[in-house]
């Protein structure tokens, strides 16, 4: 361990899906290896700005709950995404602000009751040997997490931290505006993709009018949307680069969306491309939860993401 780190936490319980990510590995597509990172990048990046850290800094993303960590020195945190009935010892943990944990202190993530993923930032960020230039822990490839072979957390096991080198931000907790109602309906954003002449008139219109529901098929690597069958002429197709948000139209006609532990090409057409922040909500839909697709254009959305990242890179 480098010795400008230390022992953060112990794993007391390890519950069904921990990961450290940071923003994700890039630049290795052509080697067929995927991107990793925060499935919920909104939630992520707040995790990280309100512990004080640099964007990058890995996080630990806890789907489901059931995560018991044990401090093993005084630390800063913050917990933001899903309600994953977090608890401080037996206290409620805020959610979307900064907290102190004390040596000793256990954090406990329970039964998810609003969204499905929960952010666990410490000041300094979580320490890990990168691979491929990320600590992104992408379980399927066996790369990066805290051990850098894709492990997930197991019981026993202990997460070193970095020692903080940059000053708090300002926010000790997030605007109102910037956390979710993940039990609202969800709107996401599409950018039509290039085969989207090529669906019926008739499925184009239920793509944007109809709901669709999460199907439980989902994961890291995608969601399957259940509802009305859509229709493409094109029959088959030359595989292509694969990218995040990419919805797909298989030939039973349910789109599938792809997140961060997407493959690298694909063959099936697309309907379009969730936007980088529409992903992110679909990244907190609980099996059953209903969404809307919503087309938009490619100006507007990058405004919108830009907007987004400078409030963090400023």
């Amino acid at each position: 361990m480098n010795p400008a780190n230390t022992y953060g936490f112990r794993v007391n319980r390890a519950g069904p899906l921990a990961l450290l990510q940071d923003a994700g590995r890039f630049g290795v597509r052509h080697l067929g290896v995927t991107q990793g990172g925060p499935a919920d990048l909104h939630a992520w990046a707040w995790a990280n700005q309100l512990a004080g850290n640099r964007w990058g800094s890995p996080v630990l993303e806890v789907t489901f709950g059931g995560l018991e960590l044990q401090a093993e020195c005084d630390l800063t945190v913050a917990v933001t995404g899903g309600d994953l009935s977090a608890k401080h010892d037996t206290l409620p943990l805020p959610m979307w602000r900064r907290t102190r944990i004390g040596k000793g202190e256990r954090i406990i993530f329970g039964a998810p009751a609003r969204g499905l993923r929960a952010y666990l930032a410490v000041a300094g960020g979580f320490s890990a040997e990168p691979v491929l230039g990320s600590v992104a822990c992408v379980a399927r490839e066996k790369l990066g997490g805290f051990d850098g072979q894709g492990h997930r957390l197991a019981e026993g096991d202990r997460l070193s931290v970095s020692v903080p080198d940059c000053a708090y931000s300002e926010a000790v907790e997030a605007p109102e505006c910037e956390q979710p109602d993940y039990s609202g309906p969800a709107i996401l954003d599409l950018l039509p993709g290039a085969q989207i002449a090529d669906f019926t008139g008739r499925s184009l219109y239920d793509a944007f009018n109809c709901e669709w529901r999460v199907d439980d098929r989902a994961d890291r690597m995608g969601v399957r949307l259940i509802g009305p069958a859509l229709h493409c002429r094109i029959g088959s197709m030359i595989s292509e680069g694969i990218s995040l948000g990419a919805v797909q139209v298989p030939p039973d006609g349910q789109p599938i969306a792809l997140l961060n532990d997407r493959q690298t090409i694909g063959g099936y057409p697309r309907l379009g491309n969730l936007t980088p922040l529409a992903a992110s909500r679909l990244a907190q839909c609980l099996p059953g939860q209903s969404v809307r697709l919503r087309p938009t254009g490619a100006e507007r959305a990058l405004r919108k993401y830009r907007a987004f990242i400078d409030q963090f890179l400023a």
